[in-house]
C-alpha cells in the first residue's frame, strides 16, 4: 500500500508529543497486519476525530455486557516513538490505559500510564525496539485483562 507522509490535508505535520512527523506508512502496515485480526470488529484508518491514528474496535464478545464499546488507537511516528491507547466505556465509567515511547517532561521516554485511568505521570517503562513486538505486547496485556472479566 503506497501511502505518502502526510495528514488528511496534504500538509506534512510534526506531531507535539514526539516532534516527529505521523508515520502513515508504518500505519498502514499495522493495519494490513491488524485487518485479518478476529478480535476487532473494524479498524478505522484515519477517522475524524483521531486523523492522526488508526482505531480498532474490538467485538462485543470479548466483553460483559456491563462494556459497552472497547477500543485501541495507536499513532506512530517516523522516529518510532508512538503512543497507543486501549480504552473502554463501561455502564459506571471508564478504563483507560497507554503505552507510550516518545520524549516527556513527566516519564522516562519510554512509560506506561496505566488503568484504570492512565495518570500522569505514568511509570517508566521500556519497550521493546521493533514495533511488531510492542503490538504483540500491547495485545496480550488487552488480552489478559480481557480474560479477567470472565473468571472469579
Amino acid at each position: 500500500m503506497d501511502r505518502c507522509m502526510t495528514g488528511p490535508s496534504g500538509e506534512v505535520s510534526k506531531d507535539e508529543i514526539s516532534g516527529a512527523s505521523i508515520d502513515f506508512d508504518r500505519l498502514a502496515v499495522i493495519t494490513e497486519r491488524l485487518a485479518s485480526d478476529t478480535r476487532f470488529e473494524r479498524i478505522e484508518e484515519q477517522p475524524e476525530f483521531a486523523p492522526d491514528r488508526i482505531v480498532c474496535v474490538y467485538g462485543s464478545g470479548f466483553y460483559p455486557s456491563s462494556v459497552h464499546h472497547a477500543r485501541l488507537e495507536i499513532v506512530w511516528f517516523e522516529n518510532d516513538d508512538f503512543s497507543i491507547h486501549y480504552h473502554e466505556e463501561h455502564e459506571n465509567g471508564t478504563f483507560n490505559h497507554r503505552w507510550d515511547r516518545h520524549p516527556s517532561d513527566h516519564n522516562a521516554r519510554g512509560h506506561v500510564h496505566p488503568g484504570p485511568d492512565a495518570p500522569t505521570p505514568g511509570i517508566d517503562e521500556s519497550h521493546p525496539p521493533d514495533w511488531r513486538d510492542v503490538l504483540s505486547t500491547v495485545l496480550t496485556e488487552i488480552e489478559e485483562r480481557q480474560r479477567t472479566f470472565w473468571t472469579c
